[in-house]
């Protein structure tokens, strides 16, 4: 099995659960990284980001209500703010990304991932 593929996971996100298992199945060993519990640094997700295509605000669980309870949808906000706030509170940050030979992509549906395999 090879190890070089990472995951952001939520254990209790149907999506991640699937995304992980879609993993196993393409004989991946993934490393697990449970971004609530450990949140990816700014660096961090700069380089997700960047690997994704995305601005801060498309990778945000928008819906959550720390989003608005925030003033995250604030327009001025700048790029950092919107990256702090991810930190912050890891909860904003949408799941599962799926990490792979410097590409990323976001399990939504879970089947994208199988694009960077």
């Amino acid at each position: 099995m090879t190890t070089d593929v990472t995951i952001y996971f939520n254990p209790k996100c149907s999506k991640s659960r699937l995304s992980l298992e879609l993993l196993e199945k393409q004989g991946q060993h993934a490393e697990v990284i449970e971004y609530l519990d450990t949140p990816p640094d700014a660096g961090t997700l700069e380089s997700i980001l960047d690997m994704l295509g995305m601005e801060p605000r498309e990778l945000m669980r928008t819906h959550e209500k720390q989003y608005t309870e925030a003033g995250l949808d604030n327009p001025a906000l700048s790029r950092e703010q919107l990256i702090n706030a991810m930190i912050e509170q890891p909860r904003l940050i949408e799941r599962p990304i799926v990490i792979k030979n410097g590409k990323a992509r976001l399990g939504r549906p879970p089947e994208k991932i199988l694009e960077i395999l």
